[in-house]
């Protein structure tokens, strides 16, 4: 199947990556980027929407149909913030976009980049985990034809890409050490992109997806 994808938050880390891979992918016939600001590539098959409220998206709304695949890869730190400010810019933004997106795409997979460690009972002691937990459960609850929730933990950068976390930029060289010796906690940012992809073209067994699920579907 040839998959016209909508990936969200370009100019970080994880959608540029996403983005990346999503555009030198053979099954990959259009992109949407939808971001706060632009995120400088250019490409034949991408086209941008810059949008600065993702609370409110009645402005760009009908240009958000037609697409089979969304890579949700938005997303903000919980370093500093309380819950209410940073449920605000988990949950409450992912389910407005979500929900904006499944009547205008009934055949659309959604997948939302969510985190190690995340929390399924939504009740731990972890505010983000719990907030993550939520969000996938509220997600996977929604109606969209498949819907996975990938949970990646340390990722190995893609070379050449210019959004890089700074932590990344000095950790690079444990990749190698990590990856034999807790590859349950390691992936390349690749592997990501290449698992979504394919769980958009190949369905998989489980709608929470941690690292081991995301290294083998990247093979798939």
């Amino acid at each position: 199947m040839k998959i016209k994808a909508i990936v969200t938050g370009a100019t970080g880390m994880v959608g540029e990556g996403v983005l990346h891979e999503c555009l030198n992918h053979p099954d990959v016939e259009q992109v949407l980027s939808v971001s706060r600001k632009p995120s400088g590539v250019t490409h034949p098959k991408l086209r941008e929407i810059v949008h600065s409220d993702f609370q409110d998206l009645s402005p760009i709304q009908d240009q958000l149909t037609g697409y089979n695949a969304c890579f949700f890869c938005l997303g903000v730190s919980s370093v500093g913030m309380k819950q209410p400010e940073y449920r605000r810019l988990t949950y409450d933004l992912t389910l407005h976009f979500a929900e904006t997106l499944l009547p205008r795409n009934p055949d659309l997979t959604f997948c939302y980049v969510s985190g190690a460690g995340t929390d399924s009972t939504g009740h731990g002691r972890s505010m983000w985990a719990r907030v993550k937990g939520q969000t996938e459960n509220k997600l996977l609850g929604l109606g969209f034809r498949q819907a996975y929730m990938f949970r990646p933990g340390f990722m190995k950068a893609t070379p050449g890409l210019k959004n890089v976390l700074p932590m990344y930029k000095y950790t690079n060289w444990l990749y190698p050490i990590l990856r034999r010796f807790t590859p349950q906690y390691v992936s390349t940012l690749q592997e990501l992109g290449l698992a979504m992809i394919n769980v958009v073209r190949e369905g998989y067994s489980k709608s929470v997806l941690e690292v081991p699920d995301i290294v083998a579907l990247a093979k798939a």
